[in-house]
C-alpha cells in the first residue's frame, strides 16, 4: 500500500459472511434507534455510543438513520444530521464540530471496481470521508469516496461532490463545483437579500 493508499485508508475486499455476521450487528442496533420514541433522549444518547465510532458532545441524529458498521464513524461535538442520514461507513467518515447534515443525505466511502469481472465477485473499494469543523450540508446531497470538505464550507441541497472541497466557500452542482468564497454579504445577510 502506498502512502497515497494510507493516506486515505483505502481497501480493497471481497465479501464474506464474516463481513455480513459483524454488519447485522450493526444494523441491530441501529433498528433499536430508528424505533426509539422521541421522548427516549437518554436512550437515544446511550445506542449512538453503541453505533458510532466516537460521539462528540450534543450530538443529534434524527432517526431513521443508516450505516454500513457505525464503528467507522466519527463524530465531533455538536453534530445535527437531520432524517435519512446514510453512512456507507465501511471505512472511516470523519465528521467534524458543529457539522450540519440536511436531510437524504449520504456519505459513501464505498465504491465498486468499474470492470465488471471483479464486481460479479463482490469487490468494494473503500476510501475515507473526512469533513471538517462547520460545514452545512445541504439536503439529498452524496458525498463520494475518499472526499474532503474544508471547514466553514456549505454544501448546496442536491449536490453530488465528486471532488475536495477547499474550506470557507459555497459550493454546489453535479458534479459539486465552488460557487463562491463566503464573505462580508453572509455577515449580513442569511438568506438571499434578507437581512438579520
Amino acid at each position: 500500500m502506498d502512502s497515497e493508499d494510507q493516506k486515505h485508508n483505502q481497501q480493497v475486499y471481497y465479501f464474506n459472511e464474516d463481513i455480513f455476521a459483524e454488519q447485522t450487528q450493526c444494523q441491530e442496533v441501529i433498528y433499536d434507534y430508528n424505533h426509539s420514541r422521541p421522548s427516549q433522549v437518554k436512550l437515544r444518547e446511550d445506542l449512538l455510543e453503541q453505533i458510532f465510532a466516537e460521539v462528540g458532545d450534543n450530538c443529534f441524529i434524527e432517526p431513521p438513520l443508516q450505516a454500513n458498521w457505525g464503528k467507522h464513524t466519527h463524530l465531533g461535538k455538536n453534530v445535527y444530521a437531520n432524517f435519512n442520514l446514510t453512512l456507507v461507513d465501511d471505512t472511516h467518515i470523519y465528521i467534524g464540530d458543529s457539522v450540519m447534515i440536511g436531510p437524504n443525505v449520504t456519505l459513501a466511502t464505498a465504491g465498486h471496481p468499474i470492470d465488471p469481472e471483479p464486481r460479479r465477485k463482490a469487490a468494494q473499494f473503500n476510501i475515507a470521508i473526512d469533513i471538517a469543523n462547520n460545514v452545512w450540508i445541504g439536503a439529498n446531497t452524496v458525498v463520494l469516496p475518499g472526499i474532503s470538505i474544508g471547514e466553514n464550507s456549505v454544501i448546496g441541497a442536491g449536490s453530488v461532490v465528486t471532488k475536495d472541497i477547499p474550506a470557507n466557500v459555497v459550493a454546489v452542482g453535479n458534479p459539486c463545483k465552488v460557487l463562491r468564497e463566503i464573505g462580508e454579504h453572509d455577515k449580513q445577510f442569511f438568506y438571499k437579500n434578507l437581512r438579520f
